[in-house]
């Protein structure tokens, strides 16, 4: 059964693009779908968000799409703009930004840069496995470190160990934390919803190592899927402060237009007896719109559900000793290199 299930994951599928006008489909089984990796020339490198929702206002995607797979992955409707998938396409037809370390130095360049927080990402994970050939994060983080500008992470990869190298340099002259995204400690629950990313276990490890070289940081339970994951709450707050976490957060699942598709097929395969109650779960907590986008709304939930939830988390996390998230210092730290350092880039 889990040979099966493995398989079906595997084959092409995808919800219908509206931005393309024609759309293919197979008289038998669907093919298998293969990893083919794509190139981006683009001109620019930074994302900028006004967003009340998110605590940050610059992002950097080094990548599109993402081959750790979640299905719930609210990025997934972004690779529709770019002639693909949002479902298997966006696991498998990989796009990288070769030119984005130049990029950033050119921004950082601009007399306009003030130095605000760059996260890695919004909308991929910086270290997904692309990462270990491309090296497109680290060549991005030593262009942080050469201007001392304060940086973010969000990630599952374990690849990010590599890099406490550049961690620890931005930590002493700048500002830097880094958000290990883990939503289950059940490892069967992980696979089939996150099926490539790494285990629930190797995730706390990757907390306990970076805590260990005196990095900051915050375990963020998102997605929380009303019906699936919830319950786990206390022991993924318990697990991730024992590793060594300091900060917590949470953000509650949204399925904005294909990704309900996807993330509704996969629990059908995965969970075939749960499926319908869980999506009523999240339909309830969501007060009947699971594609809520409307700011001060995308990231909570409604109802006296949502409020177990949030009680529930708050009261757990404050038990724990989990701080309040650091922000970057007041004064920025923010300096580009002199003339003569740049003699050596």
């Amino acid at each position: 059964m889990r040979d099966e299930r493995e398989k079906v994951l595997k084959q092409t599928s995808n919800p219908r693009n509206p931005w393309v006008a024609y759309e293919v489909d197979w008289d038998s089984e669907p093919p298998m779908q293969e990893v083919e990796v794509f190139l981006d020339n683009s001109s620019g490198i930074l994302s900028k968000n006004d967003s009340p929702d998110i605590p940050f206002t610059y992002s950097l995607n080094p990548y599109r799409g993402c081959y750790h797979a979640c299905a719930y992955c609210y990025a997934r409707p972004t690779h529709q703009y770019l002639d693909f998938g949002a479902g298997t396409d966006f696991d498998r037809r990989l796009v990288v930004k070769p030119n984005a370390p130049e990029l950033l130095r050119r921004e950082f360049e601009r007399p306009s840069w003030k130095g605000d927080v760059v996260v890695f990402s919004g909308v991929t994970d910086c270290y997904q496995p692309l990462e270990r050939h491309w090296q497109l994060t680290r060549r991005c983080l030593e262009v942080c470190v050469d201007y001392r500008n304060p940086v973010g992470i969000i990630t599952k990869g374990t690849l990010v160990e590599r890099d406490i190298d550049l961690f620890s340099e931005l930590t002493k002259n700048a500002h830097c934390t880094v958000a290990v995204s883990l939503p289950f400690l059940d490892k069967h629950s992980a696979r089939c919803i996150e099926p490539n990313a790494p285990s629930p276990m190797r995730r706390l490890r990757i907390i306990e190592t970076l805590t260990a070289a005196g990095i900051p940081v915050a375990i963020n339970v998102a997605p929380i899927i009303p019906g699936l994951n919830d319950h786990e709450i206390p022991g993924i707050l318990k697990a991730a402060r024992n590793a060594g976490a300091q900060f917590a957060g949470r953000t509650l699942i949204r399925l904005p237009g294909p990704v309900a598709t996807v993330f509704e097929e996969r629990l059908r395969i995965a969970f075939p007896q749960r499926a319908k109650r869980i999506m009523a779960r999240i339909d309830a907590v969501r007060g009947g719109d699971i594609q809520e986008s409307r700011y001060g709304r995308r990231m909570t939930g409604t109802g006296d559900a949502w409020h177990v939830v949030e009680t529930m988390f708050d009261r757990v996390a404050s038990s724990l000793g989990y701080n309040s998230l650091p922000t970057a210092p007041g004064v920025s730290t923010f300096c580009r290199p002199t003339a003569q350092l740049r003699l050596f880039d």
